[in-house]
């Protein structure tokens, strides 16, 4: 099976459900025939990767996703020699099979990865627009069509967990926030069934959530968890009991913030 056959599994055939807060479609779109990689930037579960999702079948591209974590090495991306059927054969990851492929790489929380690993993508993030396999003393040419994109949530970053400006200086940027409450009570309705009046009131909770960042909470509700609670409720979960399981002790453990989150909850349901 030769790389083109082998991403056809990564095209996204039917659309993905994503409503624009602003213009930030065009921008991606005009990046991406300028050849500019993307950098995405904002809280868990706003919408981003649905966002990537979107634009890969907008633009009939297939998109591979690699979620970035502490373990994840250069090899990883770029591929490795491995033993098949008593063969020694170079099999490509993520990474280079996107570029040969001219799709989309997503690299999603890029500031989980260990930043030796991050170096990798520079030669494919600037001019050169090329990827060296020193293993096998290739250098991949990026097709036109290629485009990189990675994400990464500025609440989380730190002296240690913070995006090098030798990187992110290489990227255009789009900030994505939790869209306004009409539109996001429309966007939990859309994806999960839920009627209008309860999704109002579960984007309301989540603004509740949302003021005790940093008062207790690590982050308020995302727009992902507010969809887990609508489908829990439209399977016939009580309000409340929806709202504990898929908002509250998603949240935190600490049994004082618990019953805080869970009485702003009974307050609307």
């Amino acid at each position: 099976m030769n790389t083109e056959q082998h991403l056809e599994r990564y095209r996204i055939v039917g659309e993905p459900f994503y409503a624009p807060q602003g213009g930030e479609i065009e921008l991606f779109e005009a990046a991406w025939r300028n050849a500019i990689p993307v950098l995405l930037k904002g809280p868990t579960g706003c919408g981003k990767t649905r966002f990537v999702e979107h634009l890969a079948w907008r633009l009939k591209l297939p998109l591979v996703t690699v979620s970035c974590h502490d373990d994840l090495t250069a090899a990883d991306l770029v591929g490795r020699y491995l033993i098949i059927g008593g063969e020694t054969r170079w099999v490509d990851g993520p990474l280079s099979r996107a570029v040969r492929a001219g799709g989309i790489c997503y690299l999603d929380e890029i500031v989980e990865a260990r930043k030796d690993t991050t170096v990798v993508i520079h030669p494919l993030a600037d001019d050169r627009r090329a990827l060296p396999i020193e293993k096998t003393g290739e250098l991949l040419r990026a097709p036109p069509e290629f485009c990189l994109a990675i994400s990464y949530n500025p609440g989380y970053q730190s002296v240690l967990k913070d995006l090098k400006q030798s990187t992110r200086q290489r990227f255009v940027s789009i900030e994505f926030t939790y869209p306004p409450a009409d539109l996001e009570a429309d966007i939990v309705a859309k994806e999960s069934g839920l009627d209008a009046a309860n999704a109002a009131k579960l984007v309301k909770f989540a603004g509740m959530t949302r003021n005790l960042k940093g008062s207790g909470l690590e982050e308020g509700a995302s727009t992902r968890l507010l969809v887990h609670a609508a489908k829990l409720m439209v399977a016939g979960v009580a309000p409340r009991a929806a709202g504990r399981a898929a908002i509250a002790e998603t949240l935190t453990d600490d049994p004082d913030m618990l019953q805080a989150v869970n009485e702003l909850g009974a307050s609307l349901f």
